[in-house]
């Protein structure tokens, strides 16, 4: 009776690993799939001209992606300048103020924030940072990514500094430093690798957004960094290329999202990388 007892719970337990391993393998099913194919159609795209050459008139071929590329760099870079610091020192407050009303209606709000379709927070900026100047421009789009960034940058920001043990803010408290003090000195350092990842994980996430750049920053087929104009950016530049009748950009359009794709890729991987190295991850 024992021994069928026994081996019942033996066969329930491998068949919930073996369920368990299924599905770990299915979910990555979806991103091998999207990966494979999106390299084998634009991988062959993929040259040195196309990194480093304007887009050709309409109706020619050849050509490339350079001032999307350019574009979405400068745009990523200026929305990570906004988010992170902010992200950081609310994420600060929730973790080393966090027991207040104020607290909990921060971190309702981010959470919140989270799950705002890209879409409305690119109609929002568009009323705030393209109405009032009447023309379509680069800066708006950094802050919209910004905002997409923001709540990822908090909440990840929050959870990693909860993880830092509760002795060492005490032990550099009883040596006399003040609160702020242990926090710039003890606290973020110790949580630093985690901090990193969250928020090259919120630049990768905002780095593929469109919606919102449609709203704001528009595009541009010509090479401009200024801010204070339409920029080009390559989640549009793709979106513009796969909706066209010409078979050249639909090539350029695979190529452009497989440069988008590696450009996430490594972000993610240079944000893994740094953890482990800092012992963040296991």
């Amino acid at each position: 009776m024992r021994r069928s007892r026994h081996r019942g719970r033996r066969l329930r337990g491998l068949l919930m690993e073996a369920l368990m391993f299924a599905a770990a393998i299915v979910v990555l099913v979806p991103l091998v799939s999207i990966l494979f194919y999106a390299a084998r159609q634009g991988l062959p795209g993929l040259t040195l001209e196309f990194l480093t050459s304007m887009p050709r008139p309409v109706g020619e071929p050849g050509g490339g992606m350079a001032n999307a590329i350019a574009g979405s760099i400068v745009m990523v870079s200026l929305a990570a300048l906004m988010a992170i610091p902010l992200g950081v020192l609310a994420a600060v407050y929730l973790s080393e103020y966090g027991e207040t009303r104020v607290a909990s209606a921060i971190r309702f709000g981010s959470d919140v924030l989270a799950g705002v379709p890209s879409i409305v927070v690119g109609v929002f900026v568009y009323a705030l940072a393209v109405v009032p100047v009447r023309h379509f421009n680069g800066f708006a789009g950094s802050l919209a990514l910004a905002v997409i960034m923001l709540p990822t940058v908090t909440r990840t920001t929050e959870a990693v500094l909860r993880l830092v043990p509760t002795s060492l803010r005490e032990g550099a408290l009883a040596l006399g430093a003040t609160r702020w003090r242990a926090i710039l000195t003890v606290v973020i350092p110790s949580a630093l690798p985690g901090i990193v990842t969250g928020s090259m994980l919120a630049i990768a996430r905002a780095a593929g957004e469109t919606a919102p750049l449609l709203f704001t920053a528009l595009g541009n087929r010509f090479w401009s960094l200024d801010l204070t104009q339409p920029m080009a950016s390559l989640p549009v530049q793709i979106y513009t290329y796969a909706i066209s009748p010409y078979e050249d950009w639909h090539r350029q359009a695979w190529t452009g999202a497989t440069v988008l794709i590696l450009l996430v890729l490594a972000t993610s991987i240079a944000a893994r990388r740094y953890a482990r190295a800092r012992g963040a991850l296991r």
